[in-house]
């Protein structure tokens, strides 16, 4: 698989199969993933991967927490600005339409949306799960070149015909995880990541769409700015 490849087919998958993803696998993608860029290689992460009994362990406090309708634990860190601006609120807006949609869920039906929003802390059934930290003293941009080490992440695994979907939900329940994984004090839980093989009789698998180019890159070139793609 190229890396055009791994990039147009990577996507938030939320079902997988119970089929085994063997250690070493798992081992040549995080091994490569450290080569991901870093600003003055600070190499700012520090991921576990959590597999078997550890991770069932994890799926089974979050559920325990889930059906005892226990408080998320307080946020470490802000998910999305508060007012949220156009056209990005009605981008949230429309992937929520489109996730729930193909789901059957209507809008107003929030009861349902909770119920599918909770397959997150089951990892949506995946074997395998990473989980992400960063120390609590870094700033914007390490938490970009986190981002750089996830994206590397995924590709990797796209690479190895797994597929992935990161979750920042895991946060809601990161003393949960703590508990399971005992990070060193200091370190800020970013995400998880469900790990595995695709299940294609989920439903809701249709992949979200991306705004046109000329909405987020102005090319600039001898003949000035223009939106979109340059004239040949």
């Amino acid at each position: 698989m190229d890396v055009y490849e791994a990039v147009t087919s990577r996507r938030a998958v939320r079902g997988f199969t119970d089929r085994h993803v063997s250690k070493e696998v798992l081992e040549r993608v995080v091994a490569a993933a450290a080569w991901a860029p870093s600003a003055s290689n600070l190499q700012p992460w520090r991921a576990y991967v959590v597999t078997g009994r550890p991770l069932a362990e994890l799926k089974k406090c979050a559920g325990e927490r889930l059906a005892s309708g226990d408080a998320w634990d307080e946020p470490e860190y802000e998910q999305y600005p508060p007012d949220l601006k156009s056209p990005y609120r009605e981008r949230r807006s429309a992937f929520g339409e489109q996730r729930y949609g193909a789901l059957g869920i209507p809008r107003e039906d929030l009861e349902a949306r909770q119920r599918a929003a909770s397959a997150n802390w089951d990892c949506f059934g995946a074997p395998a799960a990473l989980f992400c930290y960063i120390d609590r003293d870094m700033g914007p941009a390490q938490w970009s070149d986190v981002g750089m080490y996830l994206q590397t992440v995924m590709l990797l695994l796209r690479a190895e015909g797994l597929h992935s979907c990161a979750q920042m939900a895991w946060a809601k329940y990161r003393r949960s995880v703590a508990q399971v994984l005992s990070p060193p004090d200091g370190l800020i839980l970013f995400c998880g990541m469900s790990i595995g093989f695709e299940d294609a009789d989920v439903a809701g698998a249709a992949r979200t769409g991306r705004a046109p180019l000329e909405e987020t890159v102005t090319f600039v070139d001898g003949c000035g700015a223009s939106a979109g793609p340059m004239n040949s």
